[in-house]
């Protein structure tokens, strides 16, 4: 009857264990289990509900009410299995054949019991594993703080079954009147502060919420602080705690069932229990102090105690150690909340690595003070712990039921400490169930680091330091093993990282190169796209002038556009070093003044914005009666000619480029010139050749007439220069070329010093530079042999001196000298450019010059001549003039035509022997020579040297065109003089009549005088506007008297800067033209200049120039006519060097 009634609850245990989610076994330990793991739920509600007060608890416990069974059923059980027993102890049973076995159905029973057992742990463990946390709730509302919010957390109650609420989810839905009262019933159930919470709970759940009343008057003041937990035991309590349905129980009942408990293993033995006559949970005011500061003791609460530990060190004195002892006896680890917030390094300061020794047994006691348990901290000597030790056991007992996971830790911590032999550590208790509860809940799958596991030691920081020591790992266990698999790890790791890094360094070469071979073959096929582009332009110009020189007489006499392209194609690095690049470009206006032949049509390229009134003042000057006598009135000169500005000078502000590669980059510009030339015969007269010339040329389909650009260059340099007066049998100065290396400069100047002693200046120009920008000199006056040299060349004379044996010793001398002599007294032209002579030298050796001796003469004069090498062959000399010059005698700013210092016939001899030497090498179209003329100091003879060769269209010729534009007349270079044609003079008038002055009627043709500068500069030109500037010259007497046709004529060269023009002075006779010039200069500079701000300007250094000039004029107008007419013809400049 009791074994029907016991397998009958079983049975039931069974159903309700099955109902609540619990895992069902085949044996008779499943419904145990099962039992049991409804007794842990109910612990683990008692475990929460010791958070609140003793009214929160009872409330807890009617929540559910009807559904906790499986505790009584579990009491049931077990007491029907103890009285089953005893009363097998009692009855033995046999009838005729059948024997009942009582020693069988005992041991059915204990096996029964001990299945229950182990399901019960088993199910426990996984019950402690979960966390069920409520929230505080706060009872004194006096402050207005706000109840929070509280939901049951229904998969963690597996018995739970919940009520629907009627009309979800039904198929037939809900009316609008439904789903409102279902809106507010679910507001009500989700604000634990509704008013119906507790009904809605009740009526639909089957749930009953706590009581929210007040605290009771034992609570703590709200004024008042209290450090330390704010929470009670987590841990299992007693039966009563554990089921809140099971009444408590008596202490009588204690008394007299205690040691039935403790049979029934229903109490673990390990458990120390201490029974008290008062009720469980007393109400009282909750220390509060922060985690890691250490509680006062003389604060303590009463009940507790206080464990003193005493450290001996190896050498060192005892030190107390005091740690806070548990509230209760079995106090849990802390809330989850409070492991967040809690540092997790809690390693008190070191004091030395000897703290790690182990203690001796005398010196190692714990000393214990009165209380009930310990402070749960125990020590590991040598990576071992000691399972009989006190300390431990104390621990163990405390934490029993959740040593599976504390277990796992004490193993990871214990091997670490072996592995790192680690002679002693102290381990803290509640530290170490902190970490392992902290990796429970973080998962469980994850391994303890060592950081994680040594701030569980109490004395953490050495235990740290030494496992920090570098080698520590291979002293403890398996040290050998780990050392070995280092240095395999180790030495597999350099190897793969070199294999790594060459395969890497491999690879980026090969990237390298085959980035450089793209790079490479792009630019090839780059160069040689722009190499045939090239050669196209080139073979298509070639075609052009074989076709213009073929029809040039056709050309010259019929109606024709000529394209003026002012542009100075120099190499980049002289470009550059240009400041004003596009002002020089554009002194060249004079060139508008080709329209004098009434079958031109000008197009010309400006290189600067030309505004409206520089563009009306060229049509109002050629307008004039001088420019059109022989003109078709049909069409004035101003209709026949066009400016034209390219685009890409706003697109390339900075970048230096000359004229014809803006062109080339502006294709409406282009597009408008093609529409100007279309239909006409038409060539370009360019400046200095550039390659884009020829792409301009291309594009727009017409010839050049000039030579192509690399025969330009060629040509153009000095050392090309000296090339052709070589060829062409024109005498030049002593001097070598193409000097590129120091020690050639040194051997050719040292020789050139010895063969010439009479000569006291050398020049040195560099091939590429123009204007005396690239020019240095060297008095040789300095050397100290200087004067012996001279004694030795007298000595042996002119005809001796010629031998090597007679000038060896100078030479040597000299070749010792001359490095010195360079450094201390060689000096730059232009300073500006090469303010040292270091500076000059490095660019001098770069691009390669010449060695030139300067005429050993006090009376210098040098002249500019203009040739045109016609494409059919004809060579024409279209302009000569001696030079005028500024701040240095090497740099000329100007004019004045003709030339009157060189016999006419004389120079148009050299000048044509010049230009044949330029045809012959395919040079054609505008080159200019410069020359030099003085008097031998031996011979008294005058002498002519070709200087310089340059194949462009000078300033000096485009001045020309203007004068003769403005006069009407006729440059005879063969006879040196300037004709024109004057219009008869009026009648004498009465007055003049009566004074007896007789005026004769003028001649047809006489002759006249220009002085001319295209390079006048003034700062103070810029704030005067150019109305302005021409009625202070009109104010002044500065003008032009077209019928006389002499005065001034101004070149406005741009309309923004303004701080540079041309000027023209035409008169009677050279001294007058002279005259007229320098007052011009003064008065000009007295009108736009102050006291005290002069500007910069070379109109003074310009004027005593001119001064000069007209000094020696005078002196050969004082000598006798016979002196002059044996004289040679040197009525020229005179330079003073």
């Amino acid at each position: 009857m009791l074994a029907t009634a016991v397998t009958a609850r079983i049975r039931a245990l069974s159903r309700v264990c099955g109902s609540a989610g619990a895992p069902v076994r085949g044996d008779m330990a499943a419904p145990a289990s099962c039992c049991l793991g409804t007794v842990a739920m109910c612990v683990r509600r008692s475990a929460q509900a010791s958070l609140t007060p003793e009214r929160t608890l009872q409330s807890m416990a009617d929540i559910v009410p009807n559904t906790d069974d499986l505790g009584n059923i579990l009491v049931k059980v077990q007491e029907d299995l103890y009285q089953l027993r005893s009363s097998l102890t009692r009855i033995s049973i046999q009838s005729g054949t059948e024997t009942v076995d009582i020693q069988a159905l005992d041991s059915a029973i204990c096996r029964t019991e001990t299945g229950l057992r182990k399901r019960a742990e088993e199910y426990l463990n996984t019950i402690n594993h979960q966390v069920l946390t409520l929230p505080t709730i706060e009872a004194n509302k006096r402050h207005g703080s706000q109840v929070a919010k509280w939901k049951p957390q229904l998969d963690a109650v597996p018995d739970l079954q919940l009520r629907r609420v009627p009309g979800v989810n039904q198929p037939g839905g809900l009316s609008p009147g439904e789903q409102h009262k279902l809106a507010l019933s679910v507001r009500g159930v989700c604000d634990p502060s509704h008013p119906s919470n507790r009904a809605i709970l009740q009526e639909h759940y089957g749930m009953q919420q706590p009581a929210m009343g007040r605290r009771s008057g034992l609570a703590a003041t709200p004024q008042k602080v209290v450090h330390g937990p704010t929470v009670g035991s987590l841990s299992v309590g007693t039966a009563a705690q554990r089921n809140p349905t099971l009444a408590l129980l008596s202490l009588d009942d204690m008394r007299t069932r205690i040691s039935s408990l403790l049979q029934r293993e229903l109490i673990p033995t390990a458990v120390q229990l201490s029974l008290e006559q008062y009720p469980p949970m007393r109400p009282r005011a909750a220390p509060l102090h922060l985690r890691d500061s250490p509680p006062s003791t003389s604060g303590a609460v009463p009940g507790q105690t206080c464990h003193v530990r005493t450290d001996r060190s190896l050498g060192g004195e005892p030190g107390p150690s005091r740690h806070p002892a548990p509230q209760s006896p079995a106090s849990p680890p802390p809330s989850v909340a409070s492991k967040r917030s809690a540092p997790r390094h809690r390693l008190p300061p070191t004091q030395g690595p000897s703290r790690l020794q182990p203690l001796k047994s005398e010196t190692a006691a714990l000393v214990e003070l009165e209380g009930p348990s310990g402070d749960l901290c125990f020590t590991v000597v040598g990576g071992q712990v000691e399972e009989e030790a006190p300390d431990f056991s104390r621990f163990k007992r405390h934490y029993c039921l959740s040593w599976g996971s504390l277990a796992g830790a004490l193993r990871s911590l214990t091997r670490a400490l072996r592995e790192y032999a680690v002679p002693l550590a102290v381990v803290s208790g509640p530290w170490l169930a902190e970490l392992a509860q902290c990796r429970e809940l973080g998962g469980a799958g994850l391994a303890l680091r060592r950081e994680e596991l040594v701030t569980t030691l109490v004395n953490g920081e050495d235990v740290w330091e030494l496992m920090q020591r570098p080698g520590q790992r291979y002293q403890g266990e398996g040290g050998r093993e780990a050392a070995a698999v280092t240095l395999q790890s180790c030495w597999r790791r350099h190897h793969a990282r070199t294999a790594y890094l060459r395969l890497r360094r491999q690879k980026w070469a090969a990237g390298a190169i085959a980035i450089t071979w793209l790079l490479h073959a792009q630019l090839a096929r780059t160069r040689k796209s722009l190499q045939a582009t090239c050669r196209r332009h080139l073979e298509n110009f070639c075609s052009r002038a074989e076709h213009l020189a073929a029809n040039w007489k056709h050309i010259r006499s019929s109606r024709r556009s000529i394209i003026h392209i002012p542009s100075l194609g120099y190499s980049q690095p002289v470009r550059f070093s240009l400041k004003d690049l596009a002002l020089q470009q554009s002194v060249q206006m004079g060139r508008l003044c080709d329209v004098r032949d009434p079958n031109v049509e000008v197009i010309y390229v400006s290189p600067v914005p030309l505004g409206p009134e520089v563009q009306q003042y060229y049509s109002r000057l050629l307008e004039l009666q001088g420019g059109v006598n022989s003109v078709d009135p049909r069409v004035p000169p101003s209709q026949r000619f066009t400016i034209l500005t390219p685009e890409a000078l706003d697109y390339f502000p900075t970048h230096s480029m000359c004229l014809s590669t803006l062109l080339k980059y502006s294709p409406r510009t282009l597009s408008r010139i093609r529409a100007l030339i279309q239909g006409k015969q038409a060539y370009i007269v360019g400046g200095v050749l550039h390659a884009d010339d020829l792409f301009v040329a291309d594009a727009l389909g017409v010839p050049i007439l000039g030579p192509e650009p690399a025969l330009a260059r060629l040509y153009s340099t000095k050392s090309g220069g000296r090339r052709v007066f070589s060829s062409a049998g024109v005498a030049a100065p002593p001097g070598q070329s193409d000097i590129y290396t120091l020690q050639q400069l040194y051997d050719a100047l040292s020789q050139l010093i010895t063969d010439h002693p009479e000569v006291c200046r050398w020049l040195l120009k560099m091939d590429s530079e123009f204007g005396g920008r690239g020019t240095a000199f060297c008095d040789v006056s300095h050397l100290p042999c200087h004067d012996w040299a001279l004694r030795e060349f007298r000595h042996h004379g002119p005809e001796r001196w010629s031998h090597a044996w007679a000038q060896e010793p100078v030479l040597v001398k000299v070749q010792e000298e001359l490095p010195g002599l360079l450094a201390r007294h060689a000096t730059p032209v232009n300073t500006t450019r090469y303010p040292t002579w270091d500076a000059f030298l490095q660019d001098f050796l770069r691009q390669g010059g010449v060695v030139e001796a300067y005429p050993p003469s006090d009376s210098v004069t040098c002249l500019t001549v203009d040739m045109l090498i016609e494409p059919g062959g004809e060579v024409s000399m279209l302009s000569c003039g001696d030079q005028l010059h500024g701040p240095s005698p090497l740099e000329a700013v100007g004019s004045s035509v003709p030339q009157a210092s060189v016999c006419p016939a004389v120079l148009h001899d050299l000048c044509t022997r010049v230009a044949l030497a330029c045809c012959q090498r395919r040079i054609v179209g505008h080159l200019t020579l410069d020359l030099a003329t003085f008097l031998h100091p031996r011979t008294m003879e005058q002498q002519v040297w070709a200087t310089d060769l340059d194949l462009s269209y000078s300033d000096q010729l485009a001045m020309t065109q203007l004068l003769l534009m403005m006069t009407g007349g006729n440059l005879d270079c063969q006879a040196g003089r300037l004709e024109i044609s004057l219009p008869p003079r009026d009648p004498p008038r009465p007055a003049l009549r009566q004074r007896g002055v007789i005026v004769a009627k003028c001649a047809a043709q006489t002759s006249r005088y220009a002085v001319m500068s295209s390079r006048l500069r003034h700062t103070n030109l810029s704030m005067v506007h150019y109305s302005v500037f021409f009625q202070m010259c009109r104010a002044q007497g500065v003008g032009f008297d077209v019928k006389e046709k002499q005065g001034t004529l101004f070149v406005l060269h741009d309309s923004s800067e303004r701080r540079s023009l041309g000027m023209l002075t035409i008169a009677a006779d050279l001294q007058g033209a002279l005259l007229t010039f320098a007052r011009n200069l003064s008065v000009i500079h007295q009108e736009i200049s102050a006291p005290n701000m002069q500007g910069q300007t070379n109109f003074k250094e310009l004027v005593r120039d001119v001064e000069g000039i007209l000094g020696v004029m005078v002196e050969n107008e004082a000598q006798p006519a016979s002196e002059e007419d044996s004289a040679p013809r040197s009525s020229g400049t005179r330079h003073q060097p």
